[in-house]
């Protein structure tokens, strides 16, 4: 590994916590249940300082903590959240699984490579490596792409599938950074807001 490479590690490393604390200490969070469905648009813009370009906060919106990630499919409802284990063997939910609307099709959360492509337990996984120490995993998922193929942010990646431990029809979306997972709402900057959508 290269020094600019073990450098930028830490940089990821140094930001996510950061981020983590921040997120933890100021985002609202509802009973289980009591969710929108959502649409997810494209992220705003970054400010020049590295922030939010329309401040986003907690109470208005997103809560815009880390640019550059994306949500994996567009319009979806949060069905479970991140719930992290007492320890590294310990229950929880490791992840956060999003209740698919429509037929949209799932998508790469950042930029990345196909660390994995494949069927585990009998369902299909799909694993990202995205540098710095950070993984994502999605699943149930159909995929055709193999373990080396290039993603930039948003590029298609596969179907929905079933299996696992979600429910059917929701997509689970898993972050390790450096082996320890982590809540994605981190880095996807907390739950969008709430938009109307045509029900017939």
């Amino acid at each position: 590994m290269t020094r600019s490479a073990r450098i930028h590690g830490r940089h990821v490393r140094a930001t996510v916590a950061v981020a983590s604390a921040l997120f933890l200490a100021a985002a609202p969070w509802s009973a289980p249940g009591a969710e929108s469905a959502v649409r997810a648009d494209p992220a705003p813009p970054a400010a020049p300082d590295g922030g939010s370009a329309d401040g986003g906060t907690a109470g208005g919106g997103t809560v815009s903590l880390m640019q550059g990630w994306l949500w994996p499919v567009r319009s979806f409802r949060l069905e479970r959240q991140f719930v992290a284990p007492p320890h590294e063997y310990g229950p929880g939910h490791r992840g956060i699984d999003l209740g698919v609307q429509g037929e949209d099709p799932v998508r790469a959360p950042a930029d990345g490579v196909v660390a994995f492509s494949g069927r585990v337990a009998g369902r299909g996984v799909l694993t990202i490596d995205h540098g710095g120490g950070l993984v994502s995993t999605l699943e149930p998922i159909e995929s055709g792409l193999a373990a080396g193929t290039a993603l930039a942010a948003g590029a298609d990646v596969g179907r929905l599938s079933t299996g696992g431990h979600a429910a059917p029809g929701a997509l689970h979306l898993g972050v390790r950074l450096d082996g320890h997972y982590l809540n994605p709402l981190v880095l996807l900057g907390g739950v969008p807001r709430a938009v109307l959508l045509p029900c017939c």
